[in-house]
């Protein structure tokens, strides 16, 4: 997706769409704004409903402050107007209030961005800026502020979240991955306490340097892989599963080769000819593919009944990862038969000792957890390994939501057994 190539309008409208259908903000809230070529600023209208925007309600403030358009600019325009005169560097913004960062911005904190550290390399330093009267000069300089110091990740007190990027989908990748680590946090202070790592702001995880191979073509087969592999990326992403930049699927074509999603890609808009190729540890020319790609390697080198690999960070079964909380799949039949145990592994394991990790995948235990870090998924097919994702996230919502409820009472291990038996496991 080449935002650069879209009008201002239509970007707006796309992202709108995006936050709005994922429930990331209201009919009346946030708002959106991106900057042109010449200096001039457009925005999301006020008092137009979010749910129904068409790109000709989007609203032009011209370099001189000439509004053009059908409606009247945000009431939020003044502070957007002075991000962008602090910071020249940045081209949009977004402004939202999503129930999760709400709850931290009420509470006057800021989520853990070493909790996944990861997300620290999308988001950044995250700063607060103090609370004033929505649409205020005032609120805009406190923002403002915050910006100037090179920050692009502000919470706002009593009020939610300010992102800046150098275009709307780098604003938007920091926003929802704010809006997950959020998320993410809130589930696991209700298992335990969750822990932190240390982060490593030079970036510890790199591109695996594979060499090239060009491809003579594609095969019917592969063609069909890419199509279906596609499918479920988005129906991953739509279902919360994945984010936009985080989430890998892979699949083997055969022997050890195998199709992998795109580094730094967003998932919701993958086509068939973006996912990349690795043959005979090469990957396709001119692709960059996900950084896991060596661990998928040797899952694939080492598990032949593996023919599908799905890493993911959903919140439920990650708020599991970054505590102690032990993960008990005996809570239905469905959940034991997919999952069976999973074992949690060290941090730094997938990217320091994918062989370990890929050892660890037999068929007995087809699903890890590598704290701090990500869930691991594999399948004898793309829809069995898709399935198993869903279920792990599924169940492990259920266990969180039933520790208001009451003790969790597990399937008795002679009920196990009996499951092993009908299901020959």
């Amino acid at each position: 997706m080449q935002l650069k190539h879209m009008h201002p309008a239509e970007q707006l409208l796309m992202m709108m769409e995006r936050i709005y259908g994922y429930g990331m903000t209201t009919t009346s809230g946030g708002n959106l704004s991106v900057r042109d070529e010449k200096g001039n600023i457009w925005i999301t209208p006020a008092g137009v409903d979010k749910g129904a925007l068409t790109r000709e309600d989007m609203v032009c403030v011209l370099a001189d402050g000439t509004v053009v358009g059908l409606n009247k600019p945000s009431s939020e325009f003044p502070f957007h107007q002075l991000i962008y005169r602090a910071r020249p560097d940045l081209q949009a913004v977004i402004h939202a209030h999503p129930p999760a960062l709400v709850a931290f911005s009420i509470v006057r904190r800021i989520p853990d961005l070493s909790i996944l550290p990861n997300d620290y390399y999308i988001c950044g330093e995250v700063g607060m800026a103090e609370y004033a009267l929505p649409g205020s000069v005032q609120l805009g300089d406190n923002i403002a502020s915050v910006f100037a110091r090179g920050i692009n990740t502000v919470m706002l007190e009593n009020h939610g979240v300010v992102v800046g990027g150098l275009d709307l989908f780098e604003a938007f990748k920091r926003f929802e991955t704010f809006d997950f680590c959020a998320r993410l946090e809130i589930k696991a202070h209700r298992l335990g306490q969750p822990v932190s790592v240390a982060v490593d702001r030079t970036g510890l995880k790199q591109n695996a340097e594979l060499e090239e191979f060009s491809p003579a073509g594609v095969e019917d087969q592969e063609k069909a892989l890419r199509q279906e592999m596609c499918k479920l990326i988005r129906r991953a992403y739509e279902q919360r599963l994945f984010t936009s930049t985080q989430g890998t699927f892979s699949q083997r074509l055969d022997g050890n080769s195998f199709l992998i999603t795109p580094f730094d890609e967003d998932r919701n808009y993958l086509e068939p000819q973006d996912l990349v190729a690795i043959r005979g540890g090469r990957k396709e020319a001119g692709k960059t593919p996900s950084r896991s790609v060596l661990l998928h390697q040797h899952i694939y080198e080492t598990q032949p009944h593996v023919n599908s690999v799905l890493i993911a960070h959903p919140p439920s079964i990650m708020a599991f990862a970054v505590t102690d909380a032990p993960f008990d799949s005996r809570i239905i039949p469905e959940s034991y038969i997919l999952l069976r145990n999973i074992p949690k592994l060290p941090y730094g394991t997938t990217f320091l000792e994918p062989k370990q990790i890929a050892a660890a995948l037999t068929k007995d235990t087809p699903i890890v957890l590598a704290h701090n870090d990500c869930v691991i998924v594999t399948g004898g097919s793309l829809l069995q390994a898709f399935d198993r994702l869903e279920v792990a996230e599924y169940s492990a919502k259920a266990i969180i939501s039933a520790r208001c409820l009451g003790d969790i009472v597990p399937i008795h291990h002679d009920k196990i057994q009996e499951i092993h038996v009908a299901f020959k496991l």
